[in-house]
């Protein structure tokens, strides 16, 4: 048994109102540099959908993520050391920008230094990698709350395995948001994928990150990622992906998305997992066996033997007693209500999801009938506006019991409190009908509705013998003053966030295009002071001094 420590998400689907705050606060934090316009750590997606990039999902495409060979042994879906090495100069399995979007803005000039005229000016918007008039057809968000529509739902990989399920009549259509952020997984296939060595999984925390230093930008990584949460930064050269905020997390704070989401979906702990077992577990033959094998890889924090072999590795005590009031772990393997995406990928993903419930509700509700009723309620299930087929494609492989398991005591909780807040006697048959007691349904009913804050993030903080190695490692591996280390390490820009969104076309462009830190002359003698960034005195800002004072 070699136990590691690794910190691990789960999102509550249910809560999940896609407003978007999650992506806009990690786009600020991280992402608001030249390169990285067209690039979201976090993003929220619709589904049904396309996703971000399109069609992420159909690995027959992008061949990422691993497979296994006849022998039984792991392989990257890509291909090994031979054909990577022929395609290392020319990789026809990248996304295009097409996939992605193309980033713009818009030519404000032309909104606030247009002469008095008879017809109100209009700001174009203008591509930020080409400077051209832009016609948007395409972005990150692009089909948001379009589920289900015919626009792009005969386009999704996971509806098409499941067509005979789904009807598409307006009235029938069905939607729910999956925010998604790298899943930092127990076995990357991007780590894997890359020929300098530059991802690296950081054995304090298992955060993977990308060493900056190493980064060659061959793109492999990029390829690799089933989940394409690996980006290109085409000003600097180098890859860049979701850091998992680790410099909140080495102080014990939550990651950005987890601090600003408004429906508090999101829950951090720490997991303690058997690292000699994650390449059985990944190898397993079925793919529908490879949620309960990723399970097995997670040790009991509370049993005597990990306790003590946890301390033999070096694991602190208090990182331990923090994995036993993980709620990552409850979520997992106590109340096992949360399940992994696309775990037939066999990266072993460490972002977990709890499907929503919620449209079950309204389609009894509908019928006249009680909709928090135990035996209407489980009786609806089956019939689900989101089909449990296209749940189970997305976080069992396509193996409908488990996820069926989960609705199951999302609605026996449902049902059982309701009787508890109306002051009835509490029904023991109803959390017996799933596998609980009743002390454990209320305990998961606290933890997914009511937590307080540090009952949702449980997090260790780095300890201070571990301080010079961290210290050395965020200044590989930093993008932003909010990470801390190197400020320029990532050029123009980095460690300064720019309001990239209140500037004007003609001075972005400029950054752009410019080689300095500081960007082109100011010619003009004016000042924008949305683009000062505080510190000194531009020429211009105040009148030059006369020769003589």
């Amino acid at each position: 048994m070699k136990v590691m420590a690794q910190m691990a998400m789960v999102m509550n689907l249910d809560k999940c109102i896609g407003c978007h705050t999650c992506s806009v606060t990690c786009k600020q934090a991280w992402t608001n540099r030249s390169g990285t316009e067209y690039v979201w750590f976090n993003n929220v997606e619709t589904r049904p959908g396309l996703g971000y990039p399109r069609t992420y999902e159909d690995q027959e495409k992008w061949q990422g993520g691993w497979e296994l060979t006849k022998r039984g042994r792991m392989k990257l879906k890509g291909g090994g050391r031979l054909k990577n090495l022929m395609t290392i100069f020319s990789n026809p399995k990248l996304p295009s920008i097409n996939e992605y979007y193309e980033p713009w803005t818009y030519d404000y000039s032309t909104l606030t230094d247009a002469p008095a005229q008879e017809h109100t000016p209009v700001a174009r918007p203008k591509s930020l990698i080409s400077g051209k008039d832009l016609k948007i057809e395409w972005s990150a968000n692009w089909d948001d709350d379009l589920g289900g529509s015919t626009a792009t739902a005969h386009l999704d990989p996971m509806l098409a395995k499941i067509a005979d399920k789904v009807k598409f009549e307006f009235e029938q259509t069905f939607m729910f948001y999956l925010p998604r952020i790298c899943e930092h997984c127990l076995n990357p296939s991007c780590a894997a994928s890359c020929p300098s060595g530059a991802i690296y999984k950081r054995a304090e925390d298992g955060i993977v990150l990308v060493d900056q230093d190493r980064c060659r930008g061959w793109r492999k990584c990029v390829s690799g990622c089933p989940y394409k949460k690996v980006y290109f930064n085409h000003r600097t050269g180098k890859a860049e992906k979701c850091t998992f905020c680790f410099p909140r997390i080495e102080v014990g704070l939550p990651t950005v998305c987890a601090e600003t989401c408004v429906g508090r979906l999101r829950y951090i702990g720490l997991m303690l997992y058997d690292a000699d077992k994650v390449l059985e577990a990944a190898s397993t033959t079925d793919d529908q066996g490879l949620y309960e094998a990723q399970r097995d890889v997670f040790l009991d924090p509370s049993d005597p033997e990990v306790i003590r072999e946890a301390e033999k590795a070096g694991i602190a005590r208090n990182w331990i007693d923090a994995a036993q009031r993980s709620p990552v772990y409850a979520l997992i393997n106590t109340y096992k209500v949360a399940l992994p995406l696309h775990p037939e990928y066999r990266t072993m993903p460490m972002v977990w999801y709890i499907p929503p419930l919620s449209p079950v509700v309204e389609v009894v509700a509908e019928t006249g009938e009680d909709a928090e009723n135990k035996g209407n309620l489980f009786a609806a299930i089956d019939a689900l506006r989101i089909p449990v087929e296209y749940l189970a494609e997305l976080f069992t492989a396509g193996d409908v019991g488990p996820v069926d398991a989960v609705l199951r005591k999302l609605a026996a909780m449902r049902c059982y409190l309701r009787d508890i807040n109306l002051g009835r006697d509490p029904d023991a048959s109803i959390p017996a009908a799933v596998g609980m007691s009743e002390e454990d349904m209320y305990d998961m009913y606290r933890l997914l509705a009511i937590a307080k804050y540090d009952e949702r993030y449980v997090i260790p903080p780095a300890h201070a013998e571990q301080a010079h190695a961290l210290e050395e490692l965020s200044t590989e591996c930093s993008v932003s003053e909010y990470g801390g280390g190197q400020h320029d390490l990532f050029g123009e820009g980095s460690g300064v966030p720019t309001p990239i969104a209140v500037e004007n076309f003609q001075m972005l462009q400029d950054r752009q295009t410019s080689d300095s830190l500081s960007g082109p002359e100011n010619k003009s003698g004016r000042v924008n002071l949305l683009n000062w960034d505080g510190k000194g005195s531009p020429p211009g800002m105040f009148p030059p001094k006369d020769a003589d004072s």
